[in-house]
């Protein structure tokens, strides 16, 4: 318990610092002597600083008064999303802030992991320097990446973008720089960075769909995240539309980019585009043009999306669902028929519980940031669960 009211304290501070120990109390529901407590163990360990507002003259009779917020040096970390046709790289400090970053282009699909692995390390010891650092005085490293995480383990049981299943990542990359490594699913990630940096600051329920070569979802509930057996992350694409006999239609098979890019993926500067992981770019362009078979394409991936959605706020009734990915840029025909479809399947009795907000300007730096949001909040001493949040305990102030 102790640990869990350590890492809410932080949280607090993280989100809303700087902060006065009074507004730490009443943001966690924990007793003075409680709070007081950690954050003097927090100020020891050199975690938060403090920042004094105001002089005595100001303060009158009373002391400046003085504020909690964390050290920025106390720690650095790397976050790493691997794309399709991409790995990118940054490192951020201990408030989240980019040092330095880098993208190396590279057609992941064709590599082995053995290779993957080779590549993220280099990128990694190469951000590193360009950010004026050695990797010794690097904290921790998380790898982001679509397809179904075993968060518990590192191992990547399935992802799009990799030949093989069972991927042990986290030991292959631990064995080549030595880091406490984390892999995530690229869905949580990016949730972590809508949590901490973007879209959904203000809330500790919601839910983010990922919308690019593959579908992503991360769901976020009481500030952590909500996990399978395993800490096993989800992917949305498995998610199964009709089945007849031993065919299976799933949500992949309808609504990632490649799908809805499949009635022009034999035009030569597809196949150019695609290579190039710029694709989408030039579908929207035609779409805008007037091309009718990817309009058409587009229309049907938005309609099975909304449908998606609608499920997802019948099971989980979050107050802000949050879109985001690359495949949004196909604008208007996508998006139009993601709120037909919604507002038709969604149960009347639920149509004003959930906020849809799209997130569009969350470039590859934002999903790679989330990652090394992901490593910092490990730091934290975040009480991670399987089954649920933890959340703080409503103490008397005799629990510390």
């Amino acid at each position: 318990m102790r640990a869990i009211n350590r890492f809410h304290v932080m949280d607090a501070i993280r989100r809303h610092g700087p902060i006065a120990r009074v507004e730490i109390c009443e943001r966690t529901e924990l007793s003075p002597t409680t709070v007081s407590a950690i954050t003097a163990a927090l100020l020891d360990d050199g975690l938060i600083v403090t920042r004094q507002m105001g002089t005595l003259r100001d303060a009158g009779r009373g002391r400046p008064r003085v504020l909690l917020e964390l050290n920025p040096n106390a720690a650095r970390v790397v976050g790493v999303k691997i794309a399709p046709t991409r790995i990118v790289h940054v490192v951020t400090n201990f408030q989240g802030d980019v040092l330095a970053g880098l993208t190396q282009p590279v057609r992941v699909d064709r590599q082995a992991a053995e290779v993957i692995a080779d590549l993220v390390e280099d990128g990694v010891r190469r951000c590193v320097a360009d950010a004026g650092l050695t990797l010794d005085r690097v904290e921790s490293l998380c790898v982001a990446l679509p397809g179904v995480v075993e968060h518990a383990t590192g191992v990547v049981r399935h992802s799009p973008i990799l030949k093989e299943s069972d991927v042990a990542l986290s030991k292959a990359l631990f064995e080549r720089l030595g880091l406490s490594t984390l892999i995530e699913s690229d869905a949580n990630a990016i949730t972590i960075g809508e949590h901490w940096f973007r879209l959904c600051r203000d809330l500790d329920d919601f839910v983010v769909v990922t919308a690019e070569h593959s579908l992503g979802l991360g769901v976020m509930h009481g500030g952590e995240f909500f996990r399978g057996a395993r800490g096993i992350s989800f992917n949305l694409g498995d998610l199964a539309m009709a089945a007849n006999g031993k065919s299976v239609s799933r949500l992949a098979d309808q609504a990632t980019e490649p799908a809805i890019l499949a009635p022009v993926a034999g035009d030569a500067r597809f196949r150019e585009a695609i290579r190039l992981g710029r694709a989408t770019p030039l579908a929207a362009e035609l779409i805008a043009a007037g091309d009718n078979a990817l309009t058409a394409s587009a229309r049907r991936a938005g309609e099975v999306l909304g449908l998606a959605i609608a499920n997802l706020i019948t099971l989980f009734a979050p107050p802000r669902v949050v879109l985001v990915g690359s495949t949004l840029a196909l604008g208007e025909p996508l998006l139009t028929a993601l709120k037909s479809a919604l507002d038709r399947t969604l149960p009347a009795w639920l149509g004003d519980v959930s906020e849809i907000a799209l997130d569009t300007e969350a470039d590859d730096t934002a999903w790679a940031r989330g990652a090394a949001a992901a490593a910092l909040k490990q730091l934290y001493g975040a009480p991670w669960s399987s089954t649920g949040p933890a959340r703080p305990r409503h103490d008397d102030g005799e629990n510390e």
